[in-house]
Protein backbone atom coordinates (compact mmCIF):
# COMPACT_ATOMS: atom_id res chain seq x y z
CA UNK A 1 0.00 0.00 0.00
CA UNK A 2 1.17 3.53 -0.70
CA UNK A 3 0.59 6.70 1.30
CA UNK A 4 0.49 10.23 -0.09
CA UNK A 5 2.50 12.30 2.40
CA UNK A 6 1.97 15.64 0.69
CA UNK A 7 4.11 17.80 -1.56
CA UNK A 8 3.74 15.33 -4.43
CA UNK A 9 5.42 12.50 -2.51
CA UNK A 10 3.91 9.03 -2.40
CA UNK A 11 5.80 6.36 -0.48
CA UNK A 12 5.37 2.69 0.26
CA UNK A 13 3.84 2.30 3.72
CA UNK A 14 6.10 -0.66 4.52
CA UNK A 15 9.14 1.64 4.14
CA UNK A 16 8.00 3.99 6.91
CA UNK A 17 10.00 3.65 10.10
CA UNK A 18 8.58 6.63 11.97
CA UNK A 19 6.57 9.83 11.59
CA UNK A 20 7.77 12.59 13.91
CA UNK A 21 6.44 16.08 14.64
CA UNK A 22 8.79 18.65 13.12
CA UNK A 23 8.72 20.76 16.32
CA UNK A 24 10.21 17.86 18.28
CA UNK A 25 13.08 17.62 15.84
CA UNK A 26 13.71 21.35 16.13
CA UNK A 27 14.10 21.03 19.90
CA UNK A 28 16.14 17.79 19.94
CA UNK A 29 19.91 17.92 19.55
CA UNK A 30 20.15 14.27 18.48
CA UNK A 31 17.44 14.62 15.84
CA UNK A 32 18.99 17.87 14.62
CA UNK A 33 22.33 16.05 14.20
CA UNK A 34 20.58 13.29 12.24
CA UNK A 35 18.99 15.85 9.92
CA UNK A 36 22.31 17.66 9.43
CA UNK A 37 24.19 14.42 8.71
CA UNK A 38 21.59 13.31 6.15
CA UNK A 39 21.04 16.55 4.20
CA UNK A 40 21.46 14.79 0.85
CA UNK A 41 18.70 12.30 1.77
CA UNK A 42 16.08 14.90 2.71
CA UNK A 43 13.14 15.43 0.37
CA UNK A 44 10.50 18.12 0.79
CA UNK A 45 10.19 21.77 1.76
CA UNK A 46 12.05 22.94 4.85
CA UNK A 47 9.73 25.90 5.23
CA UNK A 48 6.29 25.03 6.50
CA UNK A 49 7.21 21.45 7.40
CA UNK A 50 4.94 20.01 10.08
CA UNK A 51 6.23 16.45 10.17
CA UNK A 52 9.19 14.30 9.24
CA UNK A 53 8.62 10.87 7.72
CA UNK A 54 11.61 8.60 8.28
CA UNK A 55 11.98 5.72 5.81
CA UNK A 56 14.66 3.15 5.08
CA UNK A 57 16.50 5.42 2.65
CA UNK A 58 15.12 8.96 2.93
CA UNK A 59 13.84 11.64 5.28
CA UNK A 60 10.72 13.34 3.94
CA UNK A 61 9.63 16.74 5.21
CA UNK A 62 5.87 17.06 4.92
CA UNK A 63 3.55 20.03 5.26
CA UNK A 64 0.90 17.63 6.57
CA UNK A 65 0.54 17.11 10.32
CA UNK A 66 1.40 13.87 12.09
CA UNK A 67 -2.31 13.38 12.84
CA UNK A 68 -3.24 13.64 9.15
CA UNK A 69 -0.52 11.20 8.13
CA UNK A 70 -1.61 8.82 10.88
CA UNK A 71 -5.18 8.91 9.54
CA UNK A 72 -3.94 8.16 6.04
CA UNK A 73 -1.87 5.25 7.33
CA UNK A 74 -4.82 3.86 9.31
CA UNK A 75 -6.92 3.78 6.15
CA UNK A 76 -4.58 1.04 4.97
CA UNK A 77 -5.30 -1.14 7.99
CA UNK A 78 -9.03 -0.50 7.65
CA UNK A 79 -9.01 -1.47 3.98
CA UNK A 80 -7.00 -4.62 4.66
CA UNK A 81 -9.63 -5.75 7.20
CA UNK A 82 -12.49 -5.47 4.69
CA UNK A 83 -13.85 -8.66 3.20
CA UNK A 84 -13.12 -9.13 -0.48
CA UNK A 85 -16.26 -10.05 -2.39
CA UNK A 86 -14.88 -9.23 -5.83
CA UNK A 87 -14.60 -12.90 -6.79
CA UNK A 88 -18.27 -13.45 -5.92
CA UNK A 89 -19.40 -10.92 -8.51
CA UNK A 90 -20.09 -12.21 -11.97
CA UNK A 91 -19.76 -9.88 -14.90
CA UNK A 92 -22.24 -10.46 -17.69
Amino acid sequence: MFIHIGNGNVIRSSDIISIVDHNIISSSTIMDEMITANQKHIIGPKEGAKSVVITNNQLYLSTLSVATLKKRASIKSTISKLDDYSEDLELE
